[in-house]
């Protein structure tokens, strides 16, 4: 008997999603930072074992739209719930309701079935935690819900029991070797757009897009140029920084994360350019993948 299935993470930005589905793959697939709004798209990552394939999907926070780009990463939430076996909706102790309506009415009215994840428990007390659970229990009264901190790992294991339970009979969707559907290339534009967000404050970050523009895998190096796409003139010169030091930083930050994802020596170089209001255009957004 083989089990396999798609099982989407969903929820609002910051509570935690990236860092759970990282957690649950044993792999970095997924931006993590302190920053709300820092996956952008759909992310699957493909647990294997001899029994089961679960593909999980990582999405954006769900967000009432401000820009072009917003409607594009809530289209990837909305098919996210509508081709899952099991969902897995996550909380954390700080958020008092859903804010985004539309998608926690979908919630209460799906046949799908969801697991309520509390997240970051270890930050209130235990009187807090109770409220909470009883608070999402009233909400989503088919959900099974649990108290977890993805960060630690607390509570994280039996989650995979729980989808193992819920998914549905079937031969693997990918093979058996595949960690994602993205291919390398996304990874790395990924790892450099979190060290613009670790690096940069304020907007800066979220006017942001990175292209790899060329990779070349040589026997003993992987050579990558990649584009740091800004708004405005002013962005360009504050992600270059004074003698070009904070575009230096970024670099050096970023080459390590990749050499530790492909497992090899990688020369680094980062361009970047401006291309205006990339943000609201359709076909800007669609040239870049969204």
């Amino acid at each position: 008997m083989h089990k396999s299935g798609f099982v989407s993470i969903v929820g609002s930005p910051n509570v935690g999603k990236s860092t759970l589905m990282n957690k649950l793959m044993g792999e970095k697939l997924s931006i993590v930072t302190s920053k709300a709004q820092t996956t952008r798209h759909r992310i699957l990552g493909i647990l294997n074992e001899k029994e089961y394939q679960i593909v999980f999907s990582d999405t954006p926070g769900v967000v009432n739209a401000a820009y072009s780009l917003h409607d594009s990463m809530m289209g990837y939430v909305d098919t996210a719930l509508k081709d899952a076996d099991v969902i897995l909706f996550l909380t954390d102790v700080f958020e008092n309701t859903l804010n985004h309506e539309e998608t926690l009415l979908k919630l209460q009215k799906t046949k799908i079935p969801i697991l309520c994840l509390i997240n970051k428990i270890d930050l209130k007390s235990q009187e807090v935690v109770a409220e909470r659970i009883n608070y999402w229990q009233e909400q989503l009264p088919n959900a099974r819900i649990l108290p977890v901190s993805a960060l630690h790992g607390f509570n994280t294991d039996p989650i995979i029991e729980l989808i193992l339970e819920l998914l549905p009979e079937n031969p693997p969707y990918f093979d058996k070797d595949a960690v994602s559907d993205r291919p390398m290339r996304f990874f790395v534009s990924e790892i450099i757009r979190e060290k613009i967000f670790l690096n940069l404050k304020k907007e800066v970050p979220y006017a942001c897009q990175v292209e790899v523009t060329d990779y070349q895998e040589e026997e003993d190096i992987i050579k990558i140029r990649a584009l740091i796409i800004v708004e405005r003139d002013s962005q360009k010169g504050i992600i270059i920084g004074k003698g070009g030091n904070q575009l230096k930083y970024i670099g050096i930050d970023a080459r390590k994360d990749i050499e530790k994802f492909v497992s090899k020596k990688v020369f680094l170089e980062t361009l970047v350019k401006v291309d205006k209001d990339w943000r609201n255009s359709e076909n800007k957004l669609k040239k870049y993948g969204y």
